[in-house]
């Protein structure tokens, strides 16, 4: 999974689809919280949040395929084919998954 963290909005995003489980599960209850682990097994970090969710991606021009090419930008740059991107999110029925961020912890680099 692909996830942009932008620090000045304290706020991670991250692209799923509508059909799945955990959209469903978030849907019902918006409790949150994402595990970022460092390369060496041991270092990790937990940020937890109240999941907010786009509708699902209906049209070319709509508020979540603006949303996810916004995502796509942060994470990746340019998109060689914008209209082909903003079809496959309406097919895949994507949301925009937004985790303002309210409480971090974890273990840091080099404590063991």
């Amino acid at each position: 999974m692909q996830y942009y963290f932008d620090p000045r909005k304290l706020v991670i995003q991250v692209s799923i689809t509508e059909p799945r489980a955990k959209t469903r599960n978030l849907r019902r209850d918006p409790r949150a919280s994402i595990l970022v682990s460092a390369d060496d097994g041991w270092a990790y970090a937990v940020a937890e949040g109240t999941a907010e969710l786009t509708p699902p991606a209906a049209a070319r021009d709509d508020a979540t395929v603006e949303a996810l090419i916004t995502l796509y930008r942060n994470i990746a740059g340019e998109h060689p084919d914008w209209d082909e991107y903003r079809e496959a999110m309406v097919t895949d029925r994507r949301v925009l998954l937004t985790l303002p961020i309210t409480h971090v912890y974890g273990m840091p680099p080099g404590i063991r």
